[in-house]
């Protein structure tokens, strides 16, 4: 069975390699990874599959849950840094330690060596309970974190592209930064020519939401043909 590209959305950039698919995954369920800079429309474009009825598995989310208050991997941060990590009602102090890691990259680094563990082994599980035909799991750091290890529970990557001037606009209306910050979290991720050449499927997301929409009813399609191949050939 042979999937081709047929959509005829003009902004999609699409490498479908029903092949490739087939041979890299681990079973019969299709988990694609989503992922883009900041202010690109990640959580848009999950709210959209979301109403398809498509599972959601948001790394975002899971990285506060792994650290809530007497969680294991909070107990292992407040062993590696101090008490300071912690805040009176026992939670851990974000801002303190974001601000801690944001200039440290070795701080980042032992940070990163306890979470991403957690955050993969609760990734598997929340998979392993999915019961809609494909699985988006998102991560806005998907491939610059190799560490996490979720892009290998992928069989498809999907990023989400927007032009800086966007992804400025969207960031500081949303979550009212400054410029100066925002500009500082995209120079932490890749460039978006260096995100996009790892991609199987590019969305651009410069426009509404209807635009938005309109490109992902086709990938949506696409992924629901791949599932069905994947299944035939592990019959």
């Amino acid at each position: 069975m042979s999937i081709n590209s047929t959509s005829s959305a003009s902004n999609i950039s699409q490498k479908i390699t029903p092949a490739q698919t087939i041979s890299k995954a681990k079973s019969n369920r299709l988990v694609v990874g989503l992922t883009g800079g900041i202010g690109s429309g990640k959580s848009a474009t999950s709210a959209w599959f979301a109403a398809q009825g498509i599972d959601i598995i948001d790394a975002d989310v899971i990285a506060h849950q792994v650290v809530v208050r007497g969680s294991p991997t909070l107990r292992k941060i407040q062993k590696k840094f101090g008490d300071w990590v912690i805040n009176a009602n026992g939670d851990m102090d974000r801002a303190a330690v974001r601000n801690h890691v944001f200039t440290s990259p070795d701080a980042l680094m032992e940070l990163e060596s306890i979470t991403h563990p957690a955050i993969r082994e609760a990734a598997k599980e929340q998979l392993a309970a999915s019961n809609s035909a494909y699985v988006v799991l998102s991560a806005p750091l998907l491939i610059e974190a190799a560490e996490a290890g979720l892009a290998n529970l992928c069989q498809r990557i999907l990023v989400i592209d927007a032009t800086e001037d966007t992804q400025l606009a969207r960031a500081s209306l949303r979550d009212t930064q400054s410029v100066p910050k925002i500009k500082a979290i995209m120079a932490n991720q890749l460039s978006r020519e260096q995100r996009n050449s790892h991609a199987d499927d590019v969305v651009t997301n410069d426009d509404n939401l209807a635009a938005l929409h309109l490109q992902l009813e086709p990938l949506h399609q696409v992924y629901l043909a791949l599932t069905q191949q994947l299944r035939c050939a592990a019959d």
